[in-house]
This record gives structure tokens, sequence and C-alpha cells, in this order.
């Protein structure tokens, strides 16, 4: 989405859907998920490229030369913002301004401020060869107002009272599409398939995913189905994204509790509560896309050093092993980057020291090599210490296990280990080295500090 109203109308239509949910199915888990899948992410991780801001160039080629050092790091799936051109009439602040991402002024093109077509296809061939997987972000909510369709097509757009093209929320940029309308339903199935099978992509993340029908989204996953096992990520939190056949949604309810932990204004109940809600009203095997920070996040609600300040590793390793996550990094995060990246002008990443880039590398190596982090493995809470300060979790499958011991205060906390089920020699993953844990097992964890110990470590 292209400005701050995301969190709002995700979490406000999140909300009413949760609500309906839980009203018409009582206490009944949604069990009616058609999903596939793809085998490769399941233990997988997202890394979202904004590619205007990413080098001074801002192209495919000159983005290509990061390959090697993403893989490097573990990264495995490439998201990169939206590719498309960007209109020019509307453009947010003037038009002199390069406008957002998200106002897109043709399906069936790439923005030539990022070069060709053909330079697109040799980097999605290029990350394929290296094992990567790639992914981009669709905009099927909304237009550009210069987009051709609104001359071709005017039917294609929702109307306001003037019998205008109707614009949506505060976007001026943007114009609303019509899925009443079963011709514009068919020409953006068949935009979508043409990227999958003109450039070879692996999936799609769906802007305003929320706002678009149910049915539409069933109907056309179903067709990109039929080219390949894409891999399908939701902007939205309605759990009937799932059943519509995504793999996986924002989980917006939990990051707001989540985002209000540092500053005192959530409590650890709190994001206990949310998360056990959110346990019962999705499909089984319904994969959530865990953050600390993202385009829209960074660029109008703060950096992640802003809204988890001190915490911010401990979210990061929460993130990347919370239940049913395949989780985020963003560019720049590995830098880090420590400031708001504008959004509709060019605002380059600042490049220097990669300095959390290993700590990136630990994480996603961790989810490559033990099955106890895939999405799907089970989660049980643990109690480790004080509950209104530490948040501790076991995931474990196929017998293999994981302890994540997270210090969410400003205070050092006292752990001991209770639970005889954990007692063994596992690894201290950050630290290296291998503790013994037994029923009397008691250390001393720092102020916002994190422990992940590792079972079946070799």
């Amino acid at each position: 989405m292209c400005n701050k109203t995301v969190a709002f109308f995700s979490f406000f239509f999140f909300t009413l859907s949760l609500y309906s949910h839980s009203f018409a199915n009582s206490n009944k888990r949604m069990e009616d998920t058609i999903v596939r899948h793809p085998a490769w992410s399941y233990q997988s991780n997202i890394y979202e490229v904004n590619l205007r801001q990413y080098t001074a160039a801002g192209t495919f080629k000159a983005f290509e030369k990061s390959l090697p050092r993403l893989k490097n790091m573990g990264v495995e799936i490439l998201w990169f913002m939206p590719i498309t051109p960007i209109g020019l009439i509307g453009r947010k602040n003037s038009e002199a301004e390069m406008g957002s991402y998200y106002a897109v002024k043709d399906y069936n093109k790439v923005n030539p401020d990022y070069g060709t077509l053909g330079d697109w296809k040799a980097l999605v061939k290029h990350a394929h060869a290296m094992g990567f997987k790639v992914i981009i972000d669709w905009v099927p909510n909304h237009s550009a107002p210069d987009n051709p369709w609104i001359i071709k097509h005017p039917d294609f757009y929702r109307k306001d009272s003037a019998g205008k093209p109707a614009i949506p929320f505060d976007w001026s940029d943007t114009r609303q599409l019509d899925y009443d309308n079963r011709e514009l339903r068919d020409s953006m199935i068949a935009a979508m398939k043409w990227w999958l099978i003109k450039t070879d992509i692996d999936g799609f993340r769906c802007d305003v995913a929320w706002n678009v029908p149910d049915d539409f989204w069933k109907e056309a996953i179903a067709e990109l189905h039929k080219v390949k096992n894409v891999f399908m990520l939701a902007e939205g939190e309605k759990p009937t994204l799932h059943s519509a056949g995504f793999d996986e949604t924002y989980p917006w309810s939990v990051m707001n509790v989540a985002y209000g932990i540092y500053s005192g204004k959530t409590t650890l109940r709190q994001l206990d509560s949310v998360i056990d809600y959110n346990e019962h009203a999705y499909p089984e095997n319904s994969f959530r896309l865990y953050f600390t920070t993202n385009h829209d996040e960074n660029s109008w609600n703060g950096t992640e050093f802003e809204r988890f300040g001190e915490g911010y590793k401990a979210f990061a390793v929460w993130a990347f092993t919370m239940k049913n996550s395949v989780p985020l990094i963003y560019s720049g995060q590995e830098e880090p980057n420590k400031r708001r990246l504008k959004f509709f002008v060019k605002d380059t990443i600042d490049w220097k020291h990669y300095s959390l880039s290993s700590f990136y590398r630990t994480l996603t190596k961790l989810r490559r090599t033990n099955a106890a982090l895939a999405a799907n493995a089970s989660f049980k809470k643990v109690k480790a210490g004080d509950e209104n300060s530490v948040y501790s979790f076991m995931r474990t499958k196929n017998g293999n296990k994981i302890l994540v011991i997270l210090n969410f205060s400003t205070k050092e906390q006292r752990i001991k280990i209770e639970d005889a089920s954990l007692t063994g020699n596992p690894l201290n993953v950050f630290s290296g080295t291998r503790e013994k844990i037994k029923p009397s097992h008691s250390v001393r964890i720092e102020p916002w500090g994190y422990i992940v110990y590792d079972y079946n470590a070799k």
C-alpha cells in the first residue's frame, strides 16, 4: 500500500472479519483451506527489495550485483516492490516527484527507471540459478489515473457521485477498480499470468488484498496454479484470504500489540491473548508474515529502532522463530539503516557496514537447517521466569527442537527452566557454546536479551 493508512484499514477489516467469523462459527476452527504451499516455502524467509532506494542507479542491473551478498546472508525469497510504470497524473507532492510505486500506469510493462523487460528477465534467471525464488508486488485494488484502462475500459472502475472514476481512501494518485465487472477480473488474471509465463516469477505479494473480493482471489489463484505452484502473500489479515488460496497474510493485530511493548503501552499478556485468538480464527497451516519493519512501517511509522528501541534484535528473533511465520527482512535492515526512507522521491540507502548481516545469517541458517522452525512446526509456551517480562517458547517437529527465551523488559531477568522435556545439552545459537539444561538450570539474561537453544545442532 502507498501510505500509512495500511495499518488502520487492514486492522479495521481484520477486526470486522474476525468478529463475524467468531459469531458465525462460535469456537469452531476454520479447516477449509485449499492452499498448497510450495515445498520450498516452509523454512524460508522473504527479503523485500525497495529497488528505487537500493542503489544510486536504482535499476535491475545495479541490484543484481547484490545477489551474492544476499545469498551469503541466507535470503531465499526476493519480494520486489512494484516494478510496473508509475502514473504521471496526480503524483503525490508534485509531478516532479517520482511518485508512488503503487500507482500502476500499465500492468504489462516495466518501469523504465528500473531498466527493460529483458533486464528483468535476466535478473530473474540469475536469481533462480543462485537458488532464490522471486515474487513481485501486485496492485489489484487500484491503478493510476492515466492507466490505459481508464480510457479503453471506463467500466473497469467504480464511479464517484459525479460519475468519475472513484479515488480510494485518500490515495489521490489512484482510481478504484470495480470487481463487479467480469471483464476486469479476466483482464487482471490475464495480466498476472503474463508475468508468470513471460518472466518465470514464483508468485505475488498482493497489495491491499483485503479490499479485493475473496471470490476473485479464489478464481485468480486457481488459475495461477495452472501455470506453477505459486507463493501468494496477501497484504491483509482476513482469515478468509487463506481460504481463498493465499499462503501468507500479515499479522497486523499481533504486530500492533508488539509495537507497544517497548514503550510499555501493551503487555506480554495482551500479546499472548491476540496470538491465541489468531490461532483459532485462521485455517490450519496458515503462514503469517512476521517482521520488525517493511516499506510502510519504515516510511510512515518509524524505523525498527524507533518502534522497538533496544529490543530490535529480540523482536527480530521473535519474528524469525514464531509459529506459522515465514518472516520478512526489509532492504537496509542488515546495514542497519536507521532512518525513514522517503517514499515518493529518490532516497538511496547509505550502505557502509552491513553490520547486522551475520545476525540475520544466523537466523536464516537456523530456519533452513532445523525443521523445528518450519512454519507448520508445533509451538508451546514455556515458563522460564517472570511471565510479565520473559517470553519463552519451544518449537518442535519430527524430533527437532528449538527453545527461544526473550527478555522483553528493561531489567535483567533470572531464567530458570523447569520443564523436564527441555533437559539436554543444546547449542546456544548466538554464543556458539553448548549449555547444560536441567530443571535446576538458572541463568541471567540482560535487558532486551535473547537466547536461542538448538537441541539438534551437530
